[in-house]
C-alpha cells in the first residue's frame, strides 16, 4: 500500500473532493514502466483536476499530478531499467491518465525522459511543466532570431511558474528582462531572478484602438493572452516574436493583423504536452545548463500531499508565487 491524493466525485451532486488515501499497485493504470515517485509540483491544470476537473478528468476516482520525477522500479521496455532517474511532463498524465500525486506511478515508456545530468528530481520538479514550457518558449524565440543586445524581452505573468523560470533563464543568458505583474509586492522577487524592469499589469492590459505603438520589445514570453497579448503585439520591434504559452487573461484575441503585416511580428504557439522526444531532451539539457540553480531554489515553495487541496484552489485564484515542489513521501 502507498499514499496518493485521490479525487472522488459524488454522482448525485456532481461535486468533487480530494484527500490522501492508501491505495495498492493493482489500482494503478496499465503502463510499461513503474516509477517510485519522489517529487511532483502544482500547475494550473493540477488546480483544475484537484477541484472541479475543468473538463480535463475523464473518470473518477482520479489521481492528479501532470508532472513527476523519480526512480524506475520496474520496466518492460528496454529503454529503462530499475534505478534509472526519469522525469515526466505532459501527455495528459494527471488528466486522462493517473498522475504524479502518488508514491508510485505506472506510465508508458514513450512519456518519460531521462533526468539530465546536473539536475536531481527535486530540482526537476521545481522546473516542472511550467519551467519546461518556459525553456521551450526561450528556444523558440532564439530559433526565430532573438539574441542578447536586441533590446528588452517582455515576460507577462512574470511572478507565476512559467514567468519566474523564463525570467531567470533569460537574465542568465544575458537578456534584459522586463517583467509584467499585477502584484506590486512581487517586484523584489522578480528583480532577484534577474528582471531589470518591472511593468505594472495595468500599463499594458488596456485595449487600444491603435494597431501599432512604439517599438518597445525585442521578444516576449506571454502567459496571459487575451487583451494583453493583443496590445503587446503592437509594441513589438520589427521582426520580433511573441511566444504564447498561456491564457490566464482569456482565450480571445482582440487584435488586428497589422503588426504581422507591417512589422513582420511572429506569434509562436508553445505546446508542452505533445512535444516530440528529441525536443524534450534538448529542452531539459538546456534547463540543466542555462537555469541558475540558486535562482531556481529561490522560487521553491515546499509542500506535501495533504497540502494539495488548498494549493489547487490557490493556484486557480492566481495566489501561488514561483514553483511548488511536492514531496510525495513526506
Amino acid at each position: 500500500m502507498f499514499n496518493a491524493l485521490v479525487v472522488n466525485k459524488d454522482e448525485d451532486s456532481g461535486k468533487t473532493s480530494a484527500a490522501v488515501e492508501q491505495i495498492s499497485l493493482d489500482r494503478l493504470p496499465e503502463g510499461e514502466v513503474t516509477v517510485a515517485v519522489e517529487y511532483s509540483t502544482v500547475n494550473y491544470k493540477d488546480g483544475l483536476c484537484i477541484g472541479p476537473g475543468g473538463g480535463l478528468v475523464r473518470k473518477y476516482p482520479h489521481v492528479p499530478g501532470i508532472d513527476f520525477a523519480g526512480t524506475v522500479e520496474a520496466s518492460s521496455d528496454d529503454r529503462y531499467k530499475p534505478g534509472d532517474k526519469v522525469v515526466l511532463t505532459g501527455w495528459r498524465v494527471g488528466e486522462a491518465h493517473w498522475g504524479g500525486y502518488s508514491q508510485k506511478a505506472n506510465v508508458r515508456a514513450d512519456w518519460l525522459v531521462p533526468l539530465p545530468e546536473g539536475l536531481d528530481s527535486r530540482q526537476a520538479m521545481a522546473v516542472g511543466t511550467a519551467g519546461f514550457t518556459a525553456m521551450l518558449a526561450v528556444m523558440a524565440l532564439e530559433d526565430h532570431g532573438l539574441e542578447p543586445g536586441h533590446g528588452p524581452v517582455l515576460v507577462t505573468g512574470a511572478a507565476g511558474g512559467v514567468g519566474s523560470v523564463a525570467t531567470a533563464i533569460l537574465a542568465n543568458l544575458g537578456y534584459e528582462v522586463a517583467g509584467v505583474t499585477g502584484r506590486p509586492e512581487t517586484a523584489d522577487y522578480l528583480k532577484s531572478l534577474g528582471a531589470t524592469q518591472i511593468v505594472a499589469r495595468e500599463e499594458i492590459n488596456e485595449t487600444t484602438k491603435r494597431p501599432l505603438e512604439s517599438e518597445s520589445w525585442a521578444g516576449c514570453v506571454d502567459a496571459v493572452g487575451g487583451a494583453m497579448l493583443a496590445r503587446l503585439l503592437g509594441q513589438m520591434k520589427y521582426g520580433a516574436s511573441v511566444a504564447a504559452v498561456g491564457l490566464a487573461g482569456g482565450a480571445a484575441l482582440p487584435a488586428t493583423v497589422i503588426p504581422f503585416l507591417l512589422r513582420g511580428v511572429n506569434l509562436l504557439g508553445i505546446d508542452s504536452v505533445m512535444q516530440p522526444f528529441e525536443n524534450r531532451v534538448r529542452a531539459w539539457q538546456r534547463i540543466a545548463s542555462d537555469l541558475p540553480m540558486d535562482k531556481l531554489e529561490a522560487m521553491i515553495q515546499p509542500a506535501i500531499l495533504s497540502d494539495l487541496p488548498q494549493l489547487g484552489a490557490d493556484i486557480l485564484k492566481g495566489q501561488v508565487k514561483g514553483r511548488v515542489v511536492v514531496d510525495v513521501n513526506a
